[in-house]
């Protein structure tokens, strides 16, 4: 009977244990949303004709340095992309994502940094979902150009299939993530989602709906850039 009885006990405790973590995944996608959604209210912050022609975006809140190994970084966050074939829909379910890599060790400064990325193609959308991505080498970074616009700003900015900023202590800019590498979170969307689904299946095929912490994530993207504006040859 005593076997018995401590594995009853032992059972007694297994849902608070499964709803914790999932309580914990749902807290990314919130905390996201928020930081997202406090970046496009800032005066100088993302220009507005990169959102509206950037086809998914990467949501990476309060990375810290020396989180993963000496002056390493590691991150947690999440990618959401517009829907339909050509990526011309409205905001989708976001899928879990993770940085890690040496080089953004340096420029954290032992500080939470919260960084946003733009998927400015098809083309780098589909590296980021189909496996891990080092930033520079399978998919061409640069930091992101500040202001209403994006005039003045390079040639190698505007080739880039992402473009990446951060927020630190209130101050936002561009900044680099080359050398730093990106992929799909498998374990946290398969706790979060409740089933084992990859990041297309989220993202792309539309196997599982947006959970409801994401509903402001998702508002505020539907709402400070509906539409897609990339030259529609460019998209397919």
């Amino acid at each position: 009977m005593k076997p018995l009885l401590a594995l009853l006990l032992a059972c007694a405790f297994l849902p608070p244990v499964f709803a914790a973590n999932d309580e914990k995944e749902e807290d990314r996608i919130k905390e996201s949303g928020q930081v997202l959604k406090e970046i496009v209210a800032i005066p100088d912050n993302i220009p507005q004709d990169l959102l509206d022609k950037a086809e998914c975006v990467v949501v990476l809140p309060s990375v810290k340095k020396g989180a993963f190994g000496i002056g390493g970084s590691y991150g947690r966050g999440v990618m959401i992309c517009r829907g339909g074939e050509h990526y011309t829909g409205r905001w989708g379910a976001p899928a879990l994502y993770a940085l890690e890599g040496l080089s953004i060790g340096f420029q954290l400064g032992g500080q939470a940094t919260d960084f946003v990325l733009l998927v400015m193609n098809p083309s780098g959308a589909r590296s980021l979902l189909a496996s891990k991505v080092k930033l520079g080498a399978d998919a061409s970074a640069a930091a992101g150009p500040k202001g209403r616009t994006a005039e003045g700003a390079t040639d190698v900015v505007m080739r880039a299939e992402i473009l990446s900023y951060s927020r630190n202590k209130g101050l936002f800019a561009g900044v680099s993530l080359e050398g730093s590498t990106l992929r799909s979170d498998g374990s946290a969307n398969e706790k979060l989602y409740g089933q084992k689904v990859g990041a297309k299946e989220i993202i792309r095929d539309g196997k599982v709906k947006a959970p409801p912490a994401a509903a402001e994530l998702i508002a505020v993207l539907n709402k400070t850039t509906p539409k897609n504006l990339s030259d529609p040859k460019s998209l397919q």
